[in-house]
């Protein structure tokens, strides 16, 4: 445990800054989920907008420090694949 008041303060601090990391880091996943089942639903408007909110919760966690910032953009790209090759299978079978 620690003894002088300025590290009192800083284990406050990590376990505010550990909460909330954890909430965003969640929600992260949540949203990644979404975007998987709206891919696998084949519903592509219901999966290019959550690709967007994906997106976006990916580069605010990188941003933020949850995400390397290398990591986040390498999801986006394959993310982005998966939903290009679902409309390409969709304008050939239909």
């Amino acid at each position: 445990m620690p003894t002088t008041s300025s590290a009192k303060k800083r284990l406050r601090q990590d376990e505010t800054r550990n909460l909330i990391n954890k909430s965003r880091k969640t929600a992260l996943k949540t949203q990644v989920k979404r975007f998987l089942t709206a891919l696998q639903s084949k519903d592509i408007q219901a999966a290019e907008a959550e690709y967007r909110l994906t997106a976006k919760k990916m580069d605010k966690g990188a941003a933020k420090g949850i995400l390397h910032k290398n990591n986040a953009s390498r999801k986006k790209s394959r993310y982005a694949k998966k939903l290009n090759d679902l409309k390409a299978s969709a304008k050939q079978g239909g």
